[in-house]
């Protein structure tokens, strides 16, 4: 099939128009950390000196907590973190206006950048204007490097990929291994990776240049390096080899991103987050960390193969290693008890799907549980989704009508439910943030986890 030709090439920098008028000798980077300064990262309230842990605790956790109250800086405005990133995958949060998105109070949004670069095209967002332009949305906004779609989807996570248990550490996992029945649509090199569109099956290409052009054109505040995507089942020789090359892929993209911020020296300043992998090994995760936080990154993401069971630990020894002065995002979780830990581990910002994919199926938060929607009980339920809640949703619907919708297969029923799942994780983080600020943060969380899970 034709393969899908890379965005157009950006123009060379012209040293002479961007450089600084001093002696010293003007570089790409030199210029970078200039413009740096348009984002910034400022650590608040530490919760180990305002929430001081027993030593029971401290044993219970591993170690030390690591969270923190902070502020991130963006042209397009500040984020207080802890705080939770709406996900617009297409450049829209599924079933809800950018303005309701706004209303529930979520500070940011992320996008897709496979998504985008496959419908409509990274230089349509270019033309106009930018994601947050084209997407009628003001605040500041992410975008991941693409890297986890062309593997999952490519790949066929947990559908063409093998997810065989590996049999024991360092032994060869079914690292190439397919279902029977299914086609691997990705094959990674060292340069770049092959894969398929899950739209109509054409092929493209992605690299470390390609993910930085992408991610530019599209234009979000907060961008993320091009990483490769393992999972628990590969084995701990391809978890190694995997980790060298999202190094070298990691440097790759710091060069282009110097040479394109350079090159588009009129466009609102782009922070680039690192992505640190490893899997389930410490000393691979710990040494992602120091390798790529010894690099020029605004930030880092901390992404890859998480079990639940392991998650505060590896976020734990992730920012140990990690600078301090700078913010971590955390890819992929929106379960309270995951929130909790990941917060009281270090995590500033983390993003997910679910509250409005378990809307489009009924489902709904309450601080006493998820609930499905569907069940003939709330036939005749007049009550809001959640008693109290002060979300649009909440504030005029009964469950007895959205109830109704749904079952009528009306698309207004998405709408309303989501609006509120993504204001019941929005506020749980915010609260959670206040927490930490006046002292109460495990206090909250032991009263907010002993109502959700009885």
């Amino acid at each position: 099939m034709p393969a899908n030709p890379a965005p157009a090439p950006f123009p060379a920098v012209a040293p002479a128009q961007t450089a600084p008028t001093d002696a010293a000798p003007w570089t790409p980077a030199s210029f970078v950390a200039d413009r740096q300064s348009e984002f910034s990262f400022q650590v608040g309230t530490r919760l180990g000196d305002n929430c001081p842990p027993s030593a029971a605790q401290v044993a219970s956790n591993g170690g030390q907590f690591l969270g923190r109250t902070g502020t991130i800086s963006t042209p397009h405005g500040e984020i207080q973190t802890p705080a939770f990133i709406a996900v617009g995958t297409k450049a829209t949060v599924k079933a809800v206006l950018p303005e309701a998105v706004a209303d529930l109070g979520a500070q940011a949004v992320l996008a897709n950048a496979y998504h985008l670069y496959l419908q409509p095209g990274a230089d349509i967002l270019d033309e106009a204007g930018g994601l947050g332009a084209f997407m009628n949305w003001s605040g500041p906004t992410f975008t991941d490097s693409g890297g986890f779609q062309v593997m999952s989807l490519g790949s066929g996570f947990k559908k063409v990929i093998d997810m065989n248990t590996v049999t024991a550490a360092g032994a060869p996992g079914p690292d190439d291994a397919v279902a029977p029945g299914k086609e691997r649509l990705a094959h990674i090199d060292d340069d770049g990776v092959w894969f398929k569109s899950h739209l109509n099956g054409d092929r493209h290409r992605f690299s470390p240049e390609i993910s930085m052009q992408v991610q530019h054109q599209i234009g979000a505040d907060i961008m993320f390096a091009f990483d490769e995507l393992t999972t628990l089942q590969n084995s701990r020789r391809y978890q190694e080899e995997s980790l060298e090359r999202t190094r070298l892929w990691a440097l790759r993209c710091l060069e282009e991103h110097f040479r394109l911020t350079s090159s588009r020296a009129g466009k609102p300043y782009q922070a680039l987050f690192g992505v640190i992998q490893g899997a389930q090994y410490e000393d691979l995760r710990r040494k992602a960390c120091r390798d790529l936080g010894a690099m020029p990154f605004d930030g880092f993401g901390i992404g890859g193969a998480l079990e639940k069971e392991n998650l505060g630990t590896i976020v734990r020894w992730c920012n140990e290693e990690l600078p301090e002065d700078k913010p971590r995002h955390l890819l992929g979780i929106s379960e309270p008890d995951d929130i909790f830990t990941a917060i009281e581990n270090g995590a500033d910002t983390f993003d997910c799907v679910s509250p409005t994919r378990v809307a489009r199926n009924s489902a709904f938060y309450t601080p006493q549980g998820r609930f499905n929607l569907s069940g003939a009980k709330y036939k005749r339920d007049f009550g809001p989704l959640q008693d109290g809640c002060d979300c649009y949703a909440c504030t005029n619907y009964s469950r007895a009508y959205i109830h109704h919708l749904f079952k009528a297969k009306e698309m207004l029923s998405a709408t309303l439910i989501s609006i509120h799942n993504e204001r019941f994780v929005v506020k749980m983080v915010d609260d959670a943030r206040l927490a930490i600020e006046d002292g109460t943060f495990f206090d909250f969380k032991a009263e907010t986890l002993g109502q959700y899970y009885p």
